[in-house]
Formats: C-alpha cells, sequence, structure tokens
C-alpha cells in the first residue's frame, strides 16, 4: 500500500528517449534552424524531371481524399494532411466523405461511416486485426494506429467484400504496409517532423536496407500535444503524448515469393475533457507472420497465409492527469481510483486465388480468438491509502472466437462488364466468465455486488454474409458504375455484450439477450473522367434487422445514469459524392459532400449518433516545385436526433449547430529529397463543435452535457526528407 501522490509532467511515464520535447514558445526558432540544417546539403530548387525524364509533381497537402473506383478509397496516408497531419486512424480516415468521429478531445476519437459505428467497421492493419480494452472504448482500435506507419490504406465502402472478416456492414478499411524490394544491395530512408500550436510535435522514421534476397525495414513515430485553446481561447483538456516503433524482416527467395515477420510495440497517454478518466497506458505489443506465393500453376495462381497476435495494456485513472473530482456524483469518483483491463488477440487467415480465362476466384479460411482481462485498483478512507490496480491478480471476464469460411469470384462478362460475388459462413461464440457484478445500488448511491445471472454460460451463431455486385464500364460516357446488393451478419461483440450497466433492475443481461445484427444493403455509384472533369458519386439504401442500440436510463438521483442494449430494426440511407475540375494547367477544384440518414422503425424515431450533411470546397494552386490551397468545410445543423440512445461511447443529448471553418495550407518542394509544407487550420479561429461529441466532463468544469469544442486557429508546419 501506499499514499497517492500525483506525478509531475517531469516525471511521466512517457518521458523516455526519443522525445525531442520542445519547448512550447520555443519550436518556431528550433524548427527553423533544423530547416536550414537539412537544406545545407542538398542543392537549391532543381528542375522537375526525374530520371526517367517523367515531369515530377508538384508538392500537396492532402484535404479530401477521392475514390480509386466508385466504391473503393486507396490512398496513402504518409502524406501531409489537412487539418494538422494525423496522429492516429480515426484522425486520417476523417479526410475521406462519408467519415466522421465521435470527439472527446485531442486524440483518439472513434471512426463513424455513414453514421454507422464500431465492428461494424471492420479494421485491419497488415491483415490483423487490433482489438482495444476499454470497456467503454478509450481505446478503440483506431487510437493504436499510426497512418506515417503505413503505405497504403484501403476504404471498402457498403458490405461489398467477404475477404477480410465478419461484420463489415458499413465498411472494411485496411491500412496496410507493402513487401520492400531491392534489385541490388541497398537502402532508403525516409523522415519527417511536425511542429505546430499547442506544443504540437511529431517525428518519424522510416528506413529499410536489403538485397534481392530479403529487407529490414524499421519504423519509429512520436506525437505529442499541449491542452489546446477553442476559438474563444478557453482550454480543453486535451495533453496526449504516443509513440510506436515496429520492424519488419522479409525474405524474397525469389521473385514470387515472401516471408515476412513484424513485430511492434506502442504506448501512450491521454486525457480527455469529455471522460470522467484519462488514459494513462496506451501499451501496445504486435507479432505477425505472412507469407505469400505468386504464379503457383496456370490455374492455381497464389497463396496467402498470415497469422497475428496483438496484445493491448490499457490503464484508466482519475489522478495522474488529472485532480479527483471532489463534487463527482459517485462517492469513488471523489478518491484517486484506477483500472486496467488488458486483451489478447491471436487471429490467422488462408487464402488461395485460381484464375482461368475470365474468372477468378478467391477463398479460404480465417479465424480469431480474444480474450479480456481487468483489474482495479482500491483505496482505503480510513487509512487514505491507495493501491495500484497492477498490485491485484487479473479477472478474466470475456473470451470470444470466431471461425470463417469465404469465397469471392469475379466474372469478366466481357471487356467491359464485370459480375462480382461472394459468400462467407461465420461460427461466432463468447463465454461470459463473470461471476458477480460491482456496481452502486441507484437507491443507496453505494458500491454494491451483485450475483452474474448468466456466469460462466456461452453463446453461439452461425452467421451467413455475401454480395452479388455487377460493374460496368461506359462506352458512350468515360465513367464507371457499379450496383451492388450485400447482406452482412454481425455477433455482437465485446462492448455490446459486456459493457451495459450491471445492477438489479432486471435480472438477464445483455449477453443473454441481445441478437446478432443483420443488415441489408443496396450500394450503387459511378465514376467520370474526361480531359480536367473529374466526378463521383455513391450512394445506399438498407434494412438493419435487429439493430444493436444503446438507450441512456437516467437514475433516481441525479448523475446515476444506466446503460442498456437492446435490439431495433432500423432503415439506412444516405450518398457521398464528389467532382474536381481543372481550371487551367495550373488551377484545380474540388468539392465533396457526405450525407447519411438513420431511422428507428421499431419506435418511429431517428437514429441515434448520425452525423449532420457536411461539404467540403477547396482552391489549390501548382506551379513547378510549390503549390497553395485553401479549404472551407461546411457542416449543416443536426435536428434529427434520439436523445439518451446511442453507443457505448457516446448518445445524443442535443441538437447540434452548423458551422463553417475555413483553412490554408502551402507546401514547397526543395529538392527532389526534401519537402516543406505548412498550414492554419481554423484560420478565422472560429469556435464550433461537432455533432458527434461526448459531453464535458464536470472534473474539468464543465456543465452538464456541454459540447466539447474543437482547437481554435493552429499553426503547423512540416518537414519530409527522404534518401
Amino acid at each position: 500500500m501506499s499514499v497517492i501522490a500525483r506525478p509531475s509532467l517531469a516525471q511521466s511515464r512517457l518521458s523516455r528517449p526519443f522525445a525531442l520535447h520542445p519547448f512550447q514558445r520555443r519550436w518556431w526558432p528550433a524548427h527553423a534552424a533544423l530547416l536550414g540544417v537539412l537544406a545545407l546539403p542538398l542543392q537549391a530548387a532543381e528542375p522537375q524531371n526525374t530520371e526517367s525524364g517523367e515531369e515530377e509533381v508538384a508538392p500537396l497537402v492532402i484535404t479530401t481524399v477521392a475514390p480509386q473506383s466508385p466504391l473503393t478509397v486507396v490512398t496513402d496516408p504518409r502524406q501531409p494532411r489537412q487539418p494538422a497531419p494525423a496522429s492516429d486512424g480515426a484522425d486520417y480516415l476523417k479526410t475521406i466523405p462519408g467519415f466522421s468521429a465521435v470527439r472527446s478531445g485531442g486524440v483518439n476519437g472513434d471512426p463513424v461511416f455513414r453514421g454507422m459505428f464500431g465492428s461494424r467497421i471492420k479494421l485491419l492493419t497488415n491483415g490483423g486485426e487490433m482489438l482495444g480494452a476499454c470497456p467503454n472504448r478509450m481505446d478503440a482500435p483506431s487510437s493504436y494506429i499510426s497512418p506515417a506507419s503505413y503505405d497504403r490504406l484501403t476504404v471498402i465502402k457498403g458490405p461489398q467484400t467477404v475477404l477480410w472478416g465478419p461484420g463489415a456492414s458499413a465498411a472494411t478499411v485496411l491500412f496496410e504496409r507493402d513487401p520492400e524490394q531491392f534489385s541490388a544491395p541497398d537502402w532508403r530512408l525516409n523522415t519527417s517532423l511536425l511542429a505546430g500550436s499547442n506544443g504540437r510535435f511529431d517525428r518519424s522514421i522510416d528506413a529499410a536496407a536489403g538485397s534481392q534476397d530479403g529487407y529490414a525495414r524499421v519504423l519509429a513515430n512520436r506525437s505529442q500535444a499541449d491542452d489546446y485553446a477553442d476559438g474563444n481561447g478557453d482550454t480543453v483538456p486535451s495533453r496526449f503524448d504516443k509513440w510506436n516503433s515496429d520492424v519488419a524482416l522479409g525474405w524474397t527467395p525469389d521473385a514470387n515469393t515472401l516471408v515476412e515477420l513484424t513485430a511492434g510495440k506502442g504506448d501512450g497517454e491521454s486525457r480527455y475533457a469529455g471522460r470522467g478518466m484519462d488514459g494513462t497506458q496506451f501499451a501496445r505489443e504486435s507479432l505477425g507472420l505472412r507469407f505469400k506465393k505468386e504464379y503457383i500453376g496456370e490455374v492455381f495462381h497464389g497463396l496467402e497465409a498470415n497469422v497475428y497476435y496483438n496484445y493491448a495494456d490499457h490503464v484508466m485513472d482519475n489522478f495522474r492527469l488529472r485532480d479527483p473530482d471532489p463534487s463527482a456524483s459517485m462517492a469513488m469518483m471523489r478518491n484517486p481510483m484506477a483500472s486496467q483491463v488488458d486483451r489478447r488477440t491471436l487471429g490467422g487467415r488462408l487464402a488461395g486465388t485460381w484464375r482461368w480465362d475470365e474468372v477468378e476466384l478467391v477463398g479460404g479460411i480465417d479465424a480469431q480468438r480474444s480474450e479480456h482481462r481487468k483489474r482495479a485498483s482500491t483505496f482505503n478512507m480510513m487509512t487514505r491509502t491507495y493501491t495500484d490496480a497492477d498490485q491485484f491478480a487479473w479477472n478474466k471476464d470475456a473470451d470470444t472466437h470466431n471461425y470463417g469460411l469465404f469465397g469471392e469470384l469475379t466474372w469478366q462478362l466481357d471487356h467491359d462488364q464485370r459480375l462480382i460475388g461472394g459468400a462467407r459462413l461465420d461460427r461466432a461464440e463468447a463465454h461470459d466468465y463473470r461471476q458477480t457484478f460491482t456496481s452502486h445500488n441507484p437507491m443507496t448511491m453505494l458500491s454494491q455486488t451483485w450475483a452474474n445471472p448468466s456466469a460462466d454460460e456461452e453463446r453461439h451463431d452461425t452467421l451467413y454474409s455475401g454480395f452479388l455486385r455487377y460493374e460496368e464500364d461506359l462506352q458512350r460516357l468515360p465513367a464507371t458504375t457499379y450496383l451492388g446488393l450485400g447482406h452482412s451478419e454481425r455477433f455482437p461483440d465485446y462492448w455490446e455484450l459486456f459493457s451495459a450497466s450491471a445492477g438489479p433492475v432486471g435480472s438477464i443481461q445483455a449477453f443473454e439477450t441481445v441478437k446478432p445484427e443483420k443488415t441489408t444493403q443496396l450500394d450503387l455509384g459511378i465514376q467520370y473522367r474526361q480531359g480536367g472533369l473529374e466526378a463521383w458519386a455513391s450512394a445506399y439504401a438498407g434494412v438493419v434487422e435487429d439493430y444493436i442500440l444503446f438507450d441512456y436510463v437516467p437514475g433516481i438521483m441525479a448523475g446515476m445514469t444506466r446503460t442498456v442494449v437492446e435490439n431495433v430494426d432500423a432503415r439506412i440511407a444516405g450518398a457521398e459524392a464528389g467532382v474536381a475540375y481543372r481550371f487551367t494547367p495550373n488551377w484545380k477544384g474540388d468539392a465533396t459532400l457526405a450525407y447519411a440518414w438513420g431511422e428507428n422503425t421499431s419506435d418511429d424515431r431517428a437514429l441515434p449518433q448520425i452525423p449532420p450533411l457536411e461539404a467540403r470546397f477547396a482552391l489549390t494552386y501548382e506551379r513547378d516545385n510549390w503549390s497553395t490551397s485553401g479549404l472551407w468545410r461546411v457542416v449543416a445543423a443536426q435536428k434529427r436526433i434520439a436523445e439518451n440512445q446511442g453507443t457505448v461511447v457516446g448518445k445524443d443529448f442535443d441538437e447540434s449547430s452548423g458551422f463553417g471553418v475555413l483553412s490554408w495550407n502551402g507546401a514547397y518542394r526543395l529538392s527532389r529529397n526534401l519537402k516543406f509544407s505548412a498550414g492554419v487550420d481554423n484560420l478565422l479561429d472560429k469556435a464550433y463543435s461537432e455533432h458527434l461529441n461526448l459531453a464535458g466532463n464536470a472534473g474539468f468544469g464543465f456543465p452538464a452535457e456541454t459540447r466539447i469544442n474543437e482547437p481554435g486557429r493552429t499553426y503547423w508546419t512540416r518537414v519530409d526528407l527522404s534518401f
């Protein structure tokens, strides 16, 4: 046992090498000096011709991402983007029309696509799934992703693929690293530095060396920031500090064979204006092994296999990055407290590819097992002593399994027409190991232990998914169209089975009652390219049977809210569209639009947590080795809400107002190896908040159900150096 002591910033667990902590008000001269040092050994701006004689494209800052096809978006997440380059996966996804995020401060938002949240979005890194451990998704899967560590980001909209696991009714998101290719002994180095307002400081290194027989690749990055100020000049608790490091070792015995071993670690901390506790540990461990063999035979084209292990060890507390709130409605929150949770995920996939003259078939199997544990600290009211969570034994509360069989076929009907279809069969299992619940008694407001009626119970479900899609390259127009019908069945995830409030109100728990969710959706789209004009649109409409919904039920006493999980039926619809036009060789305009709609047909009311209509307008000027652009983001008010309903993370608590935010950026290529970019987000220093938001926490002085404002005017600058 030990008397609680709140560590200072200098004593933070994350103050370790690879920090390069600049003082908040001194980063400008330091960064300018760094620019000079980096530029010294390099030539001044060179003619923009590569060794192959092709003209080099002017450097750009990404403001929005156009789809590669009407259904699929592919982009390079290493490129600088606006708003300030992303520190996590959710932050980067917001540049893609249709994506938004549940915000709670400066980092670790939870991605939402077309108003759909959580495991409706299949989020994979290098073919593996990193699942968070927090019962309230403080460590959402996207919080463990550093976009700069990946070579390619692919988004497949809707239930229009079965290749990457079960349940992806909204979208499949793939963060991937490409294998290195060296024809002779050689090496490369890519590094970047970013500095900005509010103490923002990022640095990353990506280095590789190898030959035609194999390679080694090392990646390391760190991102940190202080609390930001909103457009009113008020400080929003949002400080974060996170790092990641990964290594990949590849063996290429011939041009068609790859064996790659990967390993990685990471950690971080973040405080949240919209939560009663902060995240003071986001430890990650990852291992992966993949095998790929191509051109095996005339029909059996290739084989891919991978296994992965991901471990998340997450700590939440209310005293390391803040002071306990003496006015908290729950007595336990008035004193120091901490909770530690972890999750081990082991999975694998085996897929083969068969090719005939006009047909390609990809088929295989996949499996995943995930184990969740937890433990909590104690505080002795009599002696005023605190015992940290790591002094107690772990308690296993949940275990989930999934075994899947899939096949996806592409049939080239003729030169311009394709038919793509797939089917998937999954066997999902969950085991409830909780013997008791410890929660407050709504009548006495005291903590009490209750017996778990579903202790040691198991659930088993067989799930069916599939889709059929027609694609055509039009002859009369330089355009591609598609029309697809998909069906996805999703087993309830950990948060839906185990995170609802425990207590004596009703003897049946969510683990026993919540049903699998079934989505049937029609997707259609078109993409047009001719001359300087590019336009695209994708739309969807669907029905969701047994949509999994969280109800926030007010208790007898103020602040005593319970969450109840139920199934309802729903309808969903919406669209994304964009147009880009090059007026002259130097001037280009872009515009995108995204709209989502949802209705709870069981209760004849809106679905909760649906983002409002959003548009982006950008105007870019490019010339030789520099570019500059302005971005105007316009978001409508959201009046369709379902008060006190939502997800495990957030709920609808009020209508939201519309807003418009203007930003500017510029980029300059000093040489073939050195690129400089800078920007100003929220140029007019507007005070605004997103609709998908967590209510501000009273421990930081926010009145009840107050939206958290976004950052005010924010300056940032970034240097990219490559050899």
